[in-house]
């Protein structure tokens, strides 16, 4: 397994509940300290994704970031991974993934875990206008998951130098059904609210692409999955979705280094699925695998209660700096 001996991540002695770690930076962190531009990019489908941009030196680096579910140019991680950005004088891009912007998207479909193709044009396009620009790419949690099945379905063909991937449900199944357990089961019900109320405002404006009632009735992500994710997006049901979508079956055929950061006290997956993800890397030298005892979902804070640090966010960047080094 590739993992470097240099970084190490403990939580502090008052924030070690992986729950804490999950909801501190939500309550407390704050947003948009950050100043961004907006812009509304075209799809080829008639749709329209909306982008945030950190305008940083010609001569450095780009980044484009993913967001993760429910999550949106507000969310707490975001403006942290542009402020890392920003003190290295980087560029760096959000895309925000369609019904998550702050106007609803318009064609019938939504964004999930496992769409690439918006990932795929947006990069291609900035790629168009910044010819010259040194790429990297980190997703965070389901934008992980979408971050590491775009890498794995190009192979060695991609332009972008490193990538990223924070707190990735690896296996969406058992992280869907492990969420629904426990003390976990607040943030289930949390997502089903803000997916579920999307949902039936866009059945209003695309009606006949699920059924109504399946969807009021669903309390779980895999209830709401089964009743609108599968059918809106073309898959036979939840397990056809979670399988053919899954981060772990693309793994094998990642070629570009990959910060794989995540904590063994994710409320969000299984530990058994980690294990199974570090077996897999074991195989793949692009793969740079670095599991935290202690963590959280997207958690990862260190310091004080009054000077918190985030070690994900800042780990994320210090690891596209290594990648660079050691290219030379």
């Amino acid at each position: 397994m590739n993992r470097s001996r240099a970084y190490r991540y403990r939580a502090p002695w008052w924030l070690r509940n992986p729950h804490a770690q999950t909801i501190w930076g939500r309550v407390f962190k704050g947003t948009r300290r950050v100043r961004t531009r907006e812009e509304v990019m075209s799809t080829p489908d008639g749709d329209a994704v909306e982008l945030h941009h950190l305008d940083g030196a010609p001569d450095k680096p780009r980044v484009l970031f993913l967001h993760g579910l429910e999550g949106s140019r507000d969310s707490h991680y975001v403006d942290g991974l542009f402020a890392e950005a920003a003190s290295r004088r980087w560029s760096a891009t959000l895309l925000v993934f369609r019904g998550c912007g702050a106007a609803p998207n318009s064609a019938p479909r939504f964004y999930h875990s496992g769409e690439t193709s918006d990932l795929d044009h947006v990069h291609a396009q900035l790629s168009l206008r910044w010819p010259r620009a040194t790429w990297f790419i980190a997703g965070v949690s389901l934008g992980g998951n979408v971050l590491l099945k775009w890498l794995g379905e190009h192979g060695g063909a991609s332009t972008v130098r490193a990538a990223a991937a924070v707190s990735v449900p690896f296996d969406l199944e058992a992280g869907s059904r492990h969420i629904s357990r426990g003390f976990a089961r607040v943030y289930d019900r949390n997502f089903v609210r803000s997916l579920r109320r999307k949902a039936l405002a866009k059945l209003a404006r695309q009606p006949g692409i699920f059924d109504a009632a399946r969807a009021q009735a669903a309390r779980t992500i895999f209830d709401f999955d089964e009743a609108v994710t599968a059918p809106v997006h073309g898959f036979a049901n939840a397990v056809d979705y979670y399988s053919r979508s899954s981060a772990l079956g693309f793994l094998d055929r990642i070629r570009v280094p990959t910060l794989l950061l995540s904590s063994r006290d994710d409320p969000f997956l299984p530990v058994t699925v980690l294990e199974t993800v570090g077996r897999r890397a074991r195989s793949n030298p692009a793969l740079e695998v670095e599991f935290h005892d202690t963590g959280g979902h997207v958690g990862f804070v260190a310091g004080s209660p009054l000077r918190p640090f985030y070690y994900a966010e800042w780990r994320i960047f210090r690891f596209f700096e290594d990648v660079m080094e050691r290219a030379g």
